[in-house]
């Protein structure tokens, strides 16, 4: 299995150098990698408002779709820092691509669900339904959860493999009795299926965060950059709280929606501001639900078998920097 993941990540990496030139930045230059997912959107923010300029930090949102890209980017120096799930950051670290969690960001707060036929009316009623969803990444994991939550497992359903809006398109043709899917495709499902919501993400809060980590190595000689990211993060909030047209303009290109649009779309998450962040982290005495959602991921990636053996959830969190 080792072998395997060696090979795959030395391709990823390959294909990584191309796209960071030696001497395509500056040494002072922190790169932060992320897909243009909404709940990233204040990173950019902050970017074009000058909030790192401001703090004297020259920070760039670089934009790699692809998870696996990524962590390819972090394993060969090419960037600092990265954007994802806590499940996926989990993925990472168990690699042995050292990273660190320092900040959660946004919450899946009804963005993500389950749509369903009109004669499944429970969790329960799911058991040997054919269900469509992502068979990996924050889907398996939430599903997996909610079915944990109900005294169920995973092979309790047929799940079928398939992207999110290839599932929703499957429910609305009535192939399976059910889909996993986030917004738009959800509430479309749902409306154009002749279906019902079943259960959203705001019944399941904690479960799907999206959080900012970084090399260890990198947070051990820039404690300081990295504070002043974490305080740019907030100020993009509150910039966004208190001038929400020019924000969700700006936040808009990063998405590449429209502001009108953008605005609908982040109704679906929850941004995670100071409290949030402290409650979520806890500490390392009274670790908060951070540290179990790694164990959760931990548990489903081991018997799933996308990662070659276990972490300790203190190696990969640091709460230190949340004010």
């Amino acid at each position: 299995m080792k072998k395997g993941w060696l090979k795959k990540w030395s391709a990823v990496v390959v294909f990584i150098g191309m796209m960071f030139p030696a001497g395509a930045w500056s040494a002072e230059k922190i790169l932060i990698a992320m897909s243009n997912w909404i709940g990233y959107a204040p990173l950019y923010l902050a970017q074009e408002k000058g909030f790192y300029k401001a703090k004297g930090i020259d920070v760039e949102v670089k934009i790699i779709e692809k998870v696996a890209d990524r962590r390819a980017a972090l394993a060969a120096g090419h960037i600092q820092g990265m954007c994802t799930t806590a499940d996926a950051h989990v993925i990472t670290a168990a690699n042995d691509i050292p990273i660190k969690m320092v900040l959660a960001l946004d919450e899946s707060y009804g963005g993500d669900g389950i749509v369903a036929v009109d004669s499944i009316k429970t969790v329960q009623d799911l058991k040997g339904k054919n269900v469509a969803g992502h068979k990996g990444g924050a889907t398996l994991f939430w599903i997996n959860y909610v079915l944990t939550q109900n005294n169920m497992k995973l092979s309790d359903i047929n799940m079928i493999d398939m992207t999110a809006g290839d599932a929703a398109s499957a429910f609305v043709a009535g192939k399976v009795d059910a889909a996993i899917t986030w917004e738009p495709h959800l509430s479309r499902a749902a409306r154009e299926g002749k279906g019902h919501i079943l259960l959203d993400s705001k019944k399941t809060p904690g479960v799907i965060v999206d959080a900012l980590a970084f090399r260890p190595d990198f947070i051990e000689k820039n404690k300081d950059a990295v504070k002043k990211i974490v305080e740019a993060w907030f100020e993009a909030l509150e910039y966004h709280k208190k001038n929400p047209e020019d924000a969700n303009a700006i936040m808009a290109k990063f998405t590449k929606d429209t502001p009108e649009l953008y605005k609908q779309h982040i109704e679906g998450v929850r941004f995670y501001g100071p409290q949030e962040n402290k409650a979520y982290f806890g500490t390392p005495d009274q670790p908060g639900e951070l540290y179990r959602v790694v164990e959760r991921a931990l548990d489903l990636w081991m018997e799933t078998k996308q990662i070659p053996k276990r972490v300790d959830p203190k190696s990969i969190i640091d709460g230190s920097f949340i004010p």
